[in-house]
C-alpha cells in the first residue's frame, strides 16, 4: 500500500502527526508512506521511524495554477491508494480527487465533497488524538499513542559529546527553552533570570543550560549578562536539538516545537501557556505541568508560580 499525508502547518504539527504516521505503520508495515508537508517544516522528519519519502510544497504561498498542476502530477507520478488530509481546503480536496486516489480521508468541511471518507473533526480534543482518528478509515481503531521519536545515532553521540563539554553529563541539567525573545507571546527575559537565579540559588549543584537559536540571540546574550554560571547549547539541527532534550532532567519550555520534542523523549517539562485552548497540544502525563496564563499573555505568569511548579511539581 502507498499512502501520501498532506500535513501543512509548522514542524510541531508534524510532530504531533507522528503518532499518527507511527500507528499506520504498525498496522501496515509493509506500506509505503511519504508526506508533503511545507518547505520549513522538513526537517521535523529526521526524527521519524515511519515516513519513506518527504516531499515539500508551500500551502501557504500564492501557488499558481501551473503550481498546483505540478503537485497533482507529482502525485499522480507515484500511484498512491490512500491520501490523508490533515488540513481543512475546498481546494485541496479537489485536487486529491483530481489525482484518482482511489481512498482519500480528510475532515469534514470544506472541501469534503472530494473525500471519500470524511471525518467530523473534534476540535476540543488533543491534538495528536484528534489526528489519529484520521485512521479509523483504514480498520485502525485503536487508541492514539503517546508521540515518539527515533533520534539518528550521530546525533546522539552528538549530545553525549556536548554534555561533557558543558560538564553537566554527571551532574544531570535543567534546561530552558525560552522561545525567540522579541514578540510579545514571548516570555520576558527579566522573568527568565528570576526564574534561573532561584533555581542556582537552590539547587547550585544542578546546572542550569539555555538553548540558543538563530532568533533568540538577545534573549540569551542578556541572561548571560546576568545570570552568573549558566551555560548555553546551540544544536544546528533536529536531531541534534532532540537528543539535547532528552538528556535534560527538566525542561521549562514556552510553546513551540521543542516543547513536542520534549514530550516525545519523555523529559519532565513544565511549559508556559497563554490560554486553555493551547492545553490540546498536550497530553495527559504525569511528566508534563502546564501553566496557563489568566490573561491569555504568557508575560502574566509569575517567575514565583513557575519556581513552585518547579519545586513543587
Amino acid at each position: 500500500m502507498r499512502v501520501v499525508a498532506l500535513v501543512p502547518g509548522s514542524i510541531d504539527n508534524q510532530i504531533l502527526f507522528f503518532a499518527t504516521l507511527d500507528d499506520l505503520k504498525r498496522y501496515y508495515p509493509d506500506a509505503q508512506i511519504d508526506v508533503i508537508v511545507e518547505p520549513q517544516s522538513k526537517a521535523a522528519y529526521r526524527v521519524s521511524k515511519s515516513v519513506h519519502d518527504v516531499l515539500t510544497f508551500d500551502y501557504k504561498d500564492r501557488n499558481s495554477l501551473a503550481d498546483w498542476g505540478n503537485l497533482v502530477g507529482m502525485i499522480r507520478d507515484r500511484e498512491y491508494d490512500v491520501a490523508i488530509i490533515v488540513g481543512q481546503s475546498w481546494w485541496v480536496g479537489l485536487l486529491m480527487w483530481l489525482t484518482g486516489i482511489p481512498t482519500r480521508i480528510g475532515y469534514q468541511g470544506e472541501g469534503a465533497v472530494f473525500l471519500t471518507n470524511p471525518i467530523p473533526p473534534n476540535l476540543s480534543e488533543y491534538v495528536a488524538k484528534m489526528y489519529h482518528n484520521l485512521l479509523k478509515p483504514l480498520k485502525i481503531n485503536t487508541p492514539c499513542p503517546a508521540l515518539s521519536v527515533n533520534v539518528p545515532k550521530v546525533d546522539i553521540e552528538w549530545a553525549q559529546a556536548e554534555q561533557k563539554r558543558l560538564g553537566v553529563n554527571e551532574t544531570g541539567f535543567i534546561l530552558i527553552n525560552a522561545g525567540e525573545g522579541s514578540l510579545d507571546t514571548t516570555y520576558p527575559v527579566e522573568n527568565w533570570q528570576q526564574i534561573i537565579a532561584a533555581c542556582q540559588q537552590k539547587q547550585p549543584d544542578l546546572p542550569v543550560v539555555v538553548i540558543r537559536e538563530a532568533n533568540n540571540e538577545p534573549l540569551v546574550r542578556s541572561l548571560l549578562e546576568h545570570c552568573q554560571n549558566i551555560k548555553v547549547t546551540s544544536p544546528d539541527d533536529i536531531g541534534k536539538l532532540t537528543a539535547i532534550i532528552a538528556g535534560a532532567s527538566l525542561m521549562v519550555s514556552v510553546e513551540n516545537s521543542f516543547l513536542q520534542l520534549s514530550i516525545a523523549v519523555e523529559t519532565y517539562t513544565i511549559t508556559l501557556l497563554d490560554s486553555i485552548d493551547s492545553e490540546k497540544l498536550l497530553p495527559i502525563s504525569e511528566k508534563v505541568l502546564a501553566i496557563t496564563s489568566s490573561t491569555g499573555k504568557i508575560a502574566d505568569i509569575s517567575p514565583q508560580i513557575v519556581l513552585e511548579k518547579i519545586w513543587g511539581g
